[in-house]
């Protein structure tokens, strides 16, 4: 489904799914709540309501929170309490985080709420999809989610919006500075709406979004590179492959050979004279590296969709009317994947660049001049495009050391063992940036390779590539120009998926 501002996720009792919360976070389409999950909501408050009338403390109800949850609030002073809450909960600092970023976030605790298993009321959370779908954005700072209890301070950032308080962005992205609505929070709701793994897990939606157009963009670049070095593509035969049964190296390498399919170049040297079996691991094994890649950007798939199935929140009203504490908030199983990504992401980035570095230097590229140059020691060619690339690389390994492994204690030694989910989130998301823009330089250095070996025609694909840069007007080989803007042109290209269309375009 091609999503776009006119569309409109309808958020049930069950989960989105991650093509929705793209859908809601990058592309605005607006939300509302179904009838059933009106009536869950309604279903799950009126637990809350009886307890509330109760002597005895239940916590999120009648008592404080966190460390202070043995405290009994009385009921004149609950209102307080949430409103309290919320504010001193809304501590971010550091850098305005990303629009797309505040919405998924804003989504997935507006499916969870949707759920019934939170205790809000059917007007709060009626009142969130509002600001939702109006496309208003609650400004949310860098700083101040540990990933347990889930993301708090981001979604305290959020439910302030919801009370007329802190700072929102309308759907321009202009801040507001006119009243806006009030909305009053009563028993639990405060809590419900700022206890769960939202921000992190929305981040890795867009993540896993990204990542596969990035492993199929860097399967396109490998061929564009196998075939501009003159390296063989006999390595990646479907019956070579079978002898190492993992799914994602199958996937990777087919691409390839859909990629190499119909080249002129290919054949020009596939005769008995040619010698050449084995090329560098760069070019032989990226099979097996995307592949990986692809593998374990699929278990993060599984993780994230077991995610979107829960209902996050402490305490949780269970399905049979019990008000129950428990651990769920906990970071640790989206945190992990995410530290895993950026692994991922960091070595994917690390081959592109090694293959890159081939072309430039002439006793590996095969023929072609030193640096890619017009005038080799007049021109410098693509020499400091590699420079770019090995400094990103060199960024992408410091991203991939793990968040999760870290934890500071917080709350009085309450919240004695935190997750960090939201640090691997924003450490991945910029990972990502990293490996697009590596993959970028790769395409566009094999993209010159490729003129420079005519009379040689590339495959369909390949060729397409190339011809798509040129069109984008990126030049081709010729005396040195200010290579800047290229890159960015080509970070662009592959970063809107251009690149890897072009492989189920004409593969």
């Amino acid at each position: 489904m091609s999503w776009g501002m006119s569309a409109t996720v309808v958020v049930g009792t069950g989960p989105v799914s991650l093509a929705e919360v793209v859908a809601v976070a990058r592309h605005g389409a607006g939300v509302r709540l179904s009838d059933d999950a009106l009536e869950a909501i309604a279903t799950g408050r009126a637990v809350v309501d009886e307890l509330a009338a109760d002597t005895a403390p239940h916590y999120g109800i009648s008592t404080g929170f966190g460390a202070l949850a043995t405290l009994s609030i009385p009921a004149e002073k609950r209102r307080d309490l949430q409103r309290s809450l919320v504010r001193s909960h809304a501590a971010s600092t550091g850098p305005e985080v990303e629009r797309e970023v505040v919405r998924a976030l804003m989504l997935l605790r507006l499916s969870t709420l949707a759920t019934g298993h939170t205790g809000v009321r059917p007007e709060t959370a009626s009142a969130y999809a509002a600001l939702l779908d109006a496309g208003l954005t609650p400004v949310v700072r860098e700083y101040g989610s540990l990933g347990c209890s889930g993301d708090l301070a981001p979604l305290a950032h959020c439910a302030l919006a919801l009370m007329g308080e802190g700072e929102v962005r309308d759907a321009t992205g202009v801040l507001m500075t006119e009243p806006r609505e009030v909305h009053t929070l009563t028993e639990k709701e405060g809590l419900a709406l700022i206890n769960g793994t939202d921000g992190m897990l929305g981040m890795l939606a867009l993540a896993l979004h990204d990542l596969a157009i990035l492993l199929d963009t860097a399967d396109v670049a490998a061929a564009m590179s196998v075939e501009s070095l003159l390296g063989t593509d006999a390595v990646f035969a479907a019956d070579l492959q079978g002898l190492r049964p993992h799914h994602g190296q199958a996937v990777s390498a087919a691409n390839i050979r859909a990629a190499l399919r119909g080249s002129g170049i290919m054949a020009s040297h596939q005769t008995p004279e040619c010698t050449r079996v084995q090329d560098a691991y760069s070019l032989r094994c990226a099979p097996q590296v995307h592949g990986a890649a692809r593998d374990t950007v699929a278990h993060a798939r599984a993780v994230a969709e077991r995610e979107l199935a829960a209902a996050i929140d402490n305490p949780v009203i269970t399905d049979d009317g019990r008000v129950e504490s428990n651990g769920n908030f906990h970071g640790a199983p989206v945190g992990y994947v995410l530290d895993f990504l950026a692994i991922v992401v960091a070595d994917v980035a690390s081959m592109s660049e090694r293959r890159t570095d081939r072309f430039l230097d002439v006793a590996r590229s095969n023929g072609l001049p030193p640096f890619l140059a017009h005038d080799p020691g007049v021109d410098s060619g693509l020499m400091i495009a590699q420079y770019t690339a090995a400094g990103l690389v060199s960024e992408l390994k410091r991203l991939a050391v793990p968040a999760s492994v870290d934890s500071i204690p917080s709350s009085a030694m309450q919240e004695d063992h935190v997750s960090m989910g939201w640090h691997a989130a924003r450490k991945l998301r910029r990972a990502i940036d990293g490996l697009t823009r590596v993959l970028g330089i790769e395409v566009l250095t094999a993209s010159r390779a490729m003129d420079l070996r005519a009379p040689l025609q590339p495959s369909p694909v390949t060729g397409a590539v190339r011809d798509l840069l040129r069109t984008r007007g990126i030049p081709g080989p010729g005396p040195d120009t200010y290579l800047s803007p290229d890159l960015e042109t080509a970070a662009d290209a592959v970063r809107e998926g251009a690149i890897a269309a072009q492989l189920g375009a004409r593969s």
